[in-house]
């Protein structure tokens, strides 16, 4: 298409569409649903999950330690839990999230059996859905998958893909929890291969091993891993399973089920809201900018050099010009951020065993350093702590995973906390959910073609 066309009728769209920003406290709107002091507008009620980071008393919001709820129950015991008891823990969170109950042993075991059986793909769904048209993105080719979901569900149930009954929902979500790392290790290496002329690896997922054990053996070339890795692997998908009904792809979750389209749909439009840099792309914006430290700063084991550094970014004489740094601050968390403490735990196990401890000394010293340097330039910010995305991609960079498995990797944990949105929306009954928007234009008369 011709680019002066282009740039011309760009310039059109923007005068047609700008709007003076003034007008949003005029008419009192909650842009981006949040309220003048940060909190979010409550839209909705939830029994899932509950992300704690302040406290309103007396209309003043108050600074709190950060924690996490799934169910009810604080994800840093379901944590300690699966420590203490060295054994995965991320299919326990998911039977909660689904179920609101934590499993026995026998209904654990049987719900571990249920998704090993739903883990392998039919070869002509790999074809179609992953193969015949490798996408360059992953989390394009994942909602590509999702949908395609729909036209290879079971012929043989009793009722088609648009059946909203509970039941029905619940067979495929257990299908699509269980599938969901097998579509995105295979999403990978279709790309690796078809766009990079690299082996194409396709290993069948064992139905006797976890999601996280399952995802490195399907995507590394022999295989193999170490307890250590599976266990990182298998925290960091619990600690993005659920994180309340109000972060975007969540919301969308709600928003397009209550429109009463089939799950496919709703899942793929969650991982398409989550592939937005906003959302689920922070920890590759941490990894790139961290990379930028280590390359640019002569010594990045001195606090000096690197707080100076990490000044630069914040004024935007360096980074990427937006004077964030990633990996500090939550619209949420204040004191702190609850993933971002039990990851970096792990995190420094898994740098010892790598060899890597002066990367992850630089990663602590960041987020000692950076808060203080936000604060003294952004005055509105007076709480800033480290967040999740911090230490995720330097955890999956030491897992040896690529880039661009980051983000698939916060869906395929998530996916399980849209199956239940999903579920609670449907049940609940609600309206088709439909804010208003305020039309600020002024009447016209039209005008025939030939007099224009």
């Amino acid at each position: 298409m011709d680019g002066e066309w282009l740039k011309a009728h760009a310039k059109l769209v923007r005068q047609a569409d700008w709007i003076d920003p003034a007008l949003y406290q005029r008419y009192g709107v909650k842009r981006g649903l949040r309220n003048q002091d940060g909190t979010g507008v409550l839209v909705g009620l939830t029994t899932i999950g509950n992300v704690h980071g302040y406290v309103v008393s007396e209309g003043e919001k108050q600074a709190v330690p950060g924690q996490l709820f799934y169910r009810g129950i604080d994800v840093a015991d379901i944590v300690a839990a699966k420590t203490r008891e060295r054994r995965p823990g991320y299919e326990e969170v998911a039977y909660l999230l689904m179920f609101g109950e934590l499993p026995s042993k026998e209904q654990l075991a049987d719900w571990n059996r249920r998704l090993g059986e739903h883990r392998k793909l039919s070869e002509t769904f790999k074809e179609n859905a992953l193969f015949a048209s490798p996408s360059k993105d992953i989390m394009n080719a994942l909602a590509r998958a999702i949908l395609f979901g729909y036209a290879f569900e079971d012929e043989n149930l009793e009722v088609g893909p648009d059946d909203l009954s509970i039941e029905h929902c619940l067979y495929q979500s257990v299908d699509l929890i269980a599938a969901f790392p097998t579509v995105a290790a295979y999403a990978y290496q279709a790309k690796a291969h078809y766009h990079h002329g690299e082996s194409l690896i396709i290993r069948n997922p064992d139905p006797a091993k976890s999601t996280a054990e399952n995802f490195l053996a399907m995507l590394r070339e022999d295989g193999k891993y170490t307890k250590l890795e599976a266990d990182t692997l298998d925290l960091a998908l619990i600690l993005h399973a659920e994180h309340g009904g109000g972060n975007n792809s969540s919301f969308t979750t709600h928003v397009v089920t209550s429109s009463y389209t089939d799950i496919y749909s709703s899942v793929a439009a969650s991982i398409l809201s989550l592939k937005g840099v906003r959302h689920g792309g922070a920890n590759l914006r941490v990894m790139r900018q961290m990379e930028e430290v280590m390359r640019e700063v002569p010594d990045w084991t001195k606090e000096a050099q690197v707080a100076d550094y990490l000044a630069k970014i914040s004024d935007r004489k360096a980074g990427d010009g937006t004077g964030l740094i990633y990996g500090l601050g939550h619209a949420v968390y204040t004191l702190s951020d609850p993933r971002a403490q039990m990851l970096k735990k792990k995190a420094r196990e898994l740098a010892k065993s790598k060899g890597r401890t002066d990367e992850m000394k630089l990663f602590e010293m960041v987020e000692e350093l950076g808060p203080e340097i936000v604060r003294s330039r952004h005055p509105r910010a007076t709480d800033v702590c480290a967040n999740v995305d911090l230490y995720s991609g330097f955890v999956y960079d030491m897992l040896g995973i690529p880039k661009d498995l980051y983000t698939p990797i916060f869906a395929m944990a998530r996916c399980v906390s849209w199956c239940a949105h999903r579920m609670e929306e449907l049940i609940n009954r609600g309206p088709i959910i439909r804010p208003a928007y305020k039309p600020i234009i002024r009447p016209r008369e039209y005008v025939k073609l030939q007099d224009r």
